[in-house]
């Protein structure tokens, strides 16, 4: 909210306030409202001549504090003015004090990252609120033992994300997985990050130390090892680390466009948003943080995605314990039981089958 005066500097302290009410939007006020009120001191004194930012106060001698002055797209903006007579001068200051209370309590009742939050109105399947996807990366053998068990029993489908050497020691359950129609994504080869990790710079996969060609190359090895043991060939892509570039310096380069390339989509990590159906790029899919959360937490976030009406993809690795790299077990089954709830509004499916419905809708693919 914006509070500006100006005075005749000929008047003095019985004098008139002129209080014109409206919406800032594209840089103008529209549908203002005049009223003419009394005048309002100013740390005991009247307003300047110029245009100021009004401080906020009791009539009289009494001590004053200052508002806030802050300017939004759509924000209701009073305007004051001073001109002569004091008839209504206490009624004047109660205005002004509801309009700032009103307007500080509809900017604070909400964190600001989910003000002015409006849903897109995508038609998600069955009348449902949202998307919702559940991934897991690595090819952690408690993902199969552990995870598909439980996700089976609430017939959710989910995407795996894994280096192919990752799924030997329990070959034969991840078959039976993917048969059963969980999707299994590509990782790479040798899971590739920053160096700045010790364990890469062991490895020889920092990706400082790569181009394009090398990833190219080892993407592609990762899909015919992968087609190979579980007779499917990847359509999604996981990043390891989150990280989307190869080279350093002048060097370096995003890899998305080759993600785009050889993939229907491309899935990020560590992420502060949900994906807008109309809007996110499939070559990176915005995903957040599973491990270590409670159902509380993810409630909250799924809360946060139905009101925009968006895709939301949780990321975790191990299930089991909660910790830093775990999805708790417990916790997975809360959020199962809670999408299964058709009152709950939320559609859960593996990645490529939410990116698929979205590319399928008519108004997107304009």
């Amino acid at each position: 909210m914006v509070l500006s005066g100006e005075v005749d500097p000929g008047l003095s302290m019985s004098h008139i306030l002129t209080l014109e009410l409206g919406t800032f939007q594209g840089g103008q006020i529209r549908g203002h409202v005049t009223l003419r009120c009394c005048v309002i001191l100013c740390e005991n004194r009247i307003l300047s001549k110029r245009p100021t930012n009004l401080h906020m106060g009791n009539v009289g001698k009494q001590e004053s504090r200052m508002t806030t002055a802050h300017r939004g797209s759509n924000r209701l903006i009073p305007i004051l003015t001073c001109s002569r007579s004091a008839g209504i001068q206490i009624l004047a200051l109660l205005l002004v004090l509801v309009i700032v209370s009103y307007a500080s309590a509809q900017s604070n009742q909400r964190p600001r990252s989910e003000r002015h939050l409006d849903p897109s109105g995508f038609p998600w399947p069955n009348g449902a609120e949202m998307a919702l996807s559940l991934t897991f990366d690595d090819g952690r053998s408690s993902q199969v033992t552990d995870g598909v068990p439980v996700l089976d029993s609430f017939n959710v489908k989910v995407t795996f994300y894994a280096q192919p050497e990752n799924i030997l020691e329990e070959l034969e359950l991840w078959q039976k997985a993917v048969a059963s129609g969980h999707e299994f994504g590509n990782h790479t080869i040798g899971h590739p990050c920053t160096g700045n990790f010790a364990w890469v710079r062991y490895d020889d996969v920092a990706l400082e130390s790569y181009d394009i060609g090398r990833m190219r190359a080892e993407v592609l090895q990762a899909n015919d090892e992968i087609e190979e043991l579980l007779g499917v060939r990847p359509v999604s892509f996981a990043y390891p680390c989150g990280q989307t570039y190869v080279g350093s310096g002048t060097n370096t380069e995003s890899y998305v466009p080759l993600i785009a390339e050889l993939f229907q989509t491309g899935r990020r990590w560590l992420d502060e948003t949900s994906n807008a159906p109309d809007h996110f790029d499939p070559a990176q899919v915005m995903a957040m943080r599973m491990d270590g959360e409670d159902f509380s937490t993810i409630r909250r976030l799924i809360e946060r995605t139905k009101r925009n009406g968006n895709w939301l993809v949780l990321a975790g690795h191990g299930v089991g314990d909660s910790n830093r790299w775990g999805t708790d077990l417990g916790m997975l089954r809360e959020l199962l039981a809670y999408v299964q709830e058709p009152d709950n509004g939320v559609w859960i499916a593996p990645v490529s089958e939410v990116a698929s419905f979205i590319a399928k809708e008519p108004a997107i693919r304009k």
